[in-house]
């Protein structure tokens, strides 16, 4: 087949995966935003809630079988709520280990930048120690019917659930930064800590709950990631890498940004592929990424959190 036959399959395979990338890039694109710092360790974060939400769902399944209706919808929540929870716990636990003490003794940023890679060394270690060093499934949680078909290109329940929540997350989070208290507060200190400290707010609080916001939202990707590709304790890297990307792409520190580079990175992905050998997918979405980058050195949309609504 021809590659306009299987556009739209192509389409709905690319806006899946890149829906996973935004996801985990909105971690890096916060942090940033507030800290004026890449947080390393964060597809670590990634990984644990991954595996946090695949062993919740996996100690709920039945015996044999494919569950389905109500019982895949409660595995899938339980699943979620897990994983963002570890993913949560894994983002506190680092901003208190790894940049509190740093950022109180004034350090430069290359030992924030060393201290990350040492806390994604030892959680990779450990999770390889743990969870084993091979991958780990999750079985199937629903029926791989076709749920419906779109211009020819077939939808399947899972791929449906995996994008519908995605882009959920996705939207809760540019409200929350938009047009609630706390994303005043995150804006503000963003924008200009100094001032933000004299106008009352808290920054200690803010940088905490952006650490543990971006984890949530990795967390919880990490198990949906978990339900098509399985897990590993090594599975951090590449799609960490590609979400650092999506979140250069679209312009890092603007939420709506790394949106936009996740899902944009995931359509030429999945369009490179197809027209090339699977294994230059990487290869032109890197090349794409320094051709866009050429002409908007601040990436696509290139604002800071700050101004981002």
């Amino acid at each position: 087949m021809g590659f306009f036959d299987q556009f739209w399959q192509l389409t709905i395979d690319g806006l899946m995966v890149g829906s996973l990338y935004a996801v985990i890039a909105l971690g890096y694109t916060l942090v940033y935003g507030v800290l004026q710092l890449i947080n390393f360790a964060h597809s670590e974060v990634f990984m644990l809630g991954s595996f946090g939400g695949l062993f919740a769902a996996r100690a709920l399944l039945p015996d044999g079988g494919v569950p389905g209706g109500f019982q895949s919808v409660y595995l899938v929540a339980v699943g979620l709520a897990v994983g963002a929870l570890c993913g949560a716990l894994a983002a506190f636990t680092l901003e208190r280990v790894a940049y509190r003490p740093l950022r109180r003794r004034s350090a430069p940023r290359l030992a924030y930048l060393i201290s990350a890679i040492g806390a994604s060394l030892f959680a990779v270690n450990l999770a390889g120690k743990e969870f084993g060093r091979q991958n780990v499934d999750l079985p199937d949680l629903f029926h791989n019917d076709t749920v419906f078909t779109l211009f020819g290109a077939d939808v399947s329940t899972q791929s449906l659930v995996i994008f519908a929540v995605a882009i959920a997350m996705l939207v809760g989070l540019d409200r929350l930064v938009a047009g609630t208290r706390l994303g005043q507060g995150i804006r503000a200190v963003a924008q200009d800590a100094d001032t933000a400290v004299l106008m009352g707010v808290n920054v200690e609080r803010i940088i905490i709950v952006t650490f543990v916001v971006g984890g949530l939202l990795a967390g919880a990707g990490g198990f949906l990631y978990a339900m098509t590709f399985n897990a590993s304790y090594s599975m951090g890297f590449v799609p960490g890498v590609k979400a650092f990307t999506a979140a250069v792409l679209g312009g890092i520190g603007n939420v709506r940004g790394a949106m936009l580079g996740g899902l944009l990175l995931g359509l030429v992905e999945s369009y490179g592929g197809y027209l090339f050998q699977a294994s230059y997918k990487d290869v032109i979405a890197f090349l794409v990424l320094v051709a866009i980058l050429m002409i908007r050195p601040s990436g696509l949309l290139g604002e800071r959190l700050g101004r981002a609504a």
